[in-house]
């Protein structure tokens, strides 16, 4: 066999060494714009679990009045990881609805329940006051579907609406949580009576 050079060193150029392989990150819908939000499904992770489907999120998108406009510059709609006080968070053109804790009945923090309790109402959320001042919220199934989609994910729309609102459309939250929660109180007006007439009173 006859021989001959073989280069394996990486070359150098312009002072810098070359990389031996191409090391770009693949595309995909977490890094190229979409026409239209991807719908993506994670690992729930240990302890949670997936509540709602890719369906449900079809169903309701179509609820919400101007949702067209509303989407734009939206590229991924995730069913996340499950995390700790995290129902949903948003970042740079992507909503994700977090997986729920496998246990459905506890206790809840009694600031968020000050700001959320008329809503667990209108979703007829069994909800357990104790004497000592604990509140106990009884989670079925249906109305965890029920406050992720009227209320989380309209919720983390409202900061999509606010960065693609803005200017420079790079800061996640240019007007904070106030302005995203005021959006999600706004937008359930306008959907609740659809989505109980859609998806029937939570169980």
């Amino acid at each position: 066999m006859s021989g001959f050079y073989r280069r394996t060193a990486p070359g150098v150029r312009h002072g810098h060494t070359r990389r031996k392989n191409n090391w770009k990150q693949s595309p995909n819908c977490y890094s190229v714009p979409q026409l239209v939000p991807v719908l993506d499904r994670q690992r729930p992770g240990e302890g949670y679990r997936h509540l709602l489907m890719k369906r449900d999120i079809e169903r309701f998108i179509t609820l919400i009045p101007r949702w067209e406009q509303l989407a734009r510059g939206l590229d991924v709609i995730v069913l996340a990881r499950g995390r700790r006080d995290c129902d949903g968070w948003y970042n740079c053109g992507v909503i994700a609805l977090c997986a729920w804790p496998i246990k459905l009945i506890y206790e809840a923090d009694l600031g968020w329940y000050r700001e959320h309790r008329d809503f667990l109402k209108r979703i007829e959320t069994r909800v357990e006051e104790k004497e000592n001042g604990d509140v106990v919220i009884h989670w079925t199934p249906d109305s965890v579907r029920a406050y992720l989609l009227c209320h989380v994910f309209l919720h983390e729309l409202g900061h999509h609406h606010d960065r693609m609102t803005t200017r420079s459309k790079r800061d996640n939250a240019p007007r904070g949580e106030q302005f995203a929660e005021k959006c999600a109180w706004e937008f359930e007006e306008q959907v609740l009576e659809a989505y109980l007439e859609e998806f029937g009173l939570p169980d």
